[in-house]
C-alpha cells in the first residue's frame, strides 16, 4: 500500500511545469491570485501542512514557529536565501528547512553586468528620451556615458555569483578585485587575474565600480554604511543585486544626491518593495523590481529543486539542500 503523500502548501505561484509536477507527487494546495500572504493566512498554512513552500516574501520568525503545532516538519524555501527564515528556532523544533542554492548564479550574474550597462552608459536616459518622441537625432555630446575596460571592479563576496561576475567582467577589460571573508585559493586569483583586498575600506575607496554579491546576515549589516560610502570615489558605481540590508539605503541616497557617488543599479532595496522615493528622482540610478533571477529556465530549476528536497525528506531521508544555523 503506498505511503501517504505529504500535504504541501505553496505560498506564491510557482512556473505551471513546476505545480504539475507537484500536483503529481504531494498533496498540494496551491495560490491563485499570486499575491502575498498575510501573517495570519502564513500562519494557518503552516499548522496544517506537512511541508510549506514559501518565498523571499513570506517572513517566518520564531514567534510564528511556535504557532505552527506539530505537523510541520519541512520548510522547503524557494530560493536560496534564508534570511527570511528563522532557521535556528525551526531547527529547536524539529523542523528542518531547505533551500535552492547554485541555482541563479548565472542569471545573477547576467544581471549585475546588465546594471553596470545601463548605468554606466546611460541607457534608461536613453530609453526615456526615446520613449519622449524629444529626440532631436545624433549629438556628439548627448549622453555621455563611461568605458568599462580598464575600470577597477570591486567584488564584495567572491562565492559563486562572485566569481561569475569575474568572469564576465573579464571579457568587458575590467580589473577584477575582490573582498571576501576568506581569501579564495591562489588558483582561483589567478583564474581571474583578480587581486584580494584583506581591508574592505582601502578596497572601497580605490574602485571605480562596486558589486555587492554577499549574502545578508548579521555581520554583512549596513556593511556599506555611511562611512564606507563617503570612502566610494565620486565617479565610483555601485550595483546591489543581493541583499538590500547590506547597504545603508539612505545613505546612499544621501551620497548620490549630493555627487559624492556616481550612481548605483540596483535590484534590492534595503525594506523590500518600499524604495526611497529620493531615488527615482536621480538620472543616475538605475532601478530594477528584483528581476536578477526572473529567467523561465532559473525558476524552473529552482522549483525542481524544491521537489527533490521534498521528495527526499518524504522517502525518509534528509534534503539535499537542507540549511543548518550558521552555514549562509
Amino acid at each position: 500500500m503506498p505511503a501517504q503523500r505529504l500535504k504541501v502548501f505553496v505560498t506564491r505561484r510557482l512556473p505551471d511545469a513546476v505545480e504539475t509536477r507537484m500536483k503529481e507527487l504531494f498533496d498540494v494546495t496551491l495560490r491563485d491570485p499570486d499575491v502575498p500572504m498575510t501573517r495570519e493566512e502564513l500562519s494557518e498554512a503552516m499548522r496544517n501542512a506537512d511541508v510549506i513552500v514559501p518565498t523571499i516574501r513570506d517572513h517566518i520568525d520564531a514567534a510564528m514557529l511556535a504557532q505552527a503545532g506539530d505537523r510541520l516538519k519541512l520548510i522547503a524555501n524557494y530560493g536560496a536565501g534564508v534570511d527570511h527564515i528563522d532557521v535556528a528556532s525551526a531547527r529547536q523544533r524539529g523542523i528542518l528547512v531547505s533551500n535552492t542554492p547554485g541555482v541563479l548564479t548565472e542569471d545573477t550574474a547576467d544581471m549585475v553586468m546588465a546594471l553596470i550597462l545601463a548605468t554606466i552608459r546611460r541607457i534608461p536616459e536613453g530609453l526615456a528620451l526615446m520613449a519622449s518622441g524629444e529626440w532631436q537625432g545624433w549629438s556628439p555630446t548627448a549622453l555621455l556615458g563611461g568605458r568599462l575596460g580598464g575600470r577597477r571592479l570591486g567584488i564584495l563576496g567572491m562565492g559563486q555569483i562572485g566569481q561569475a561576475v569575474a568572469r564576465r567582467a573579464r571579457a568587458f577589460g575590467l580589473q577584477i578585485h575582490y573582498h571576501n571573508r576568506k581569501r579564495l585559493r591562489p588558483e582561483i586569483e589567478d583564474q581571474y587575474e583578480a587581486t584580494y583586498w584583506e581591508s574592505l575600506d582601502q578596497m572601497v575607496a580605490r574602485m571605480d565600480i562596486i558589486s555587492v554579491n554577499c549574502p545578508h546576515t548579521p555581520a554583512t549589516f549596513h556593511l556599506l554604511n555611511a562611512r564606507r560610502l563617503k570612502l566610494l570615489k565620486p565617479t565610483a558605481l555601485i550595483v546591489n543585486t543581493s541583499r538590500g540590508e547590506v547597504i545603508d539605503e539612505n545613505a546612499l541616497t544621501r551620497g548620490l544626491r549630493a555627487g559624492e557617488i556616481g550612481g548605483a543599479g540596483l535590484d534590492v532595496f534595503e525594506h523590500g518593495h518600499q524604495i526611497n522615493p529620493r531615488l527615482r528622482e536621480l538620472p543616475n540610478v538605475v532601478l530594477l523590481p528584483h528581476m536578477g533571477s526572473a529567467t523561465i529556465e532559473g525558476r524552473i530549476e529552482m522549483g525542481e529543486k524544491v521537489i527533490i528536497n521534498i521528495k527526499t525528506f518524504q522517502d525518509g531521508h534528509r534534503p539535499p539542500d537542507q540549511v543548518v544555523p550558521g552555514m549562509l
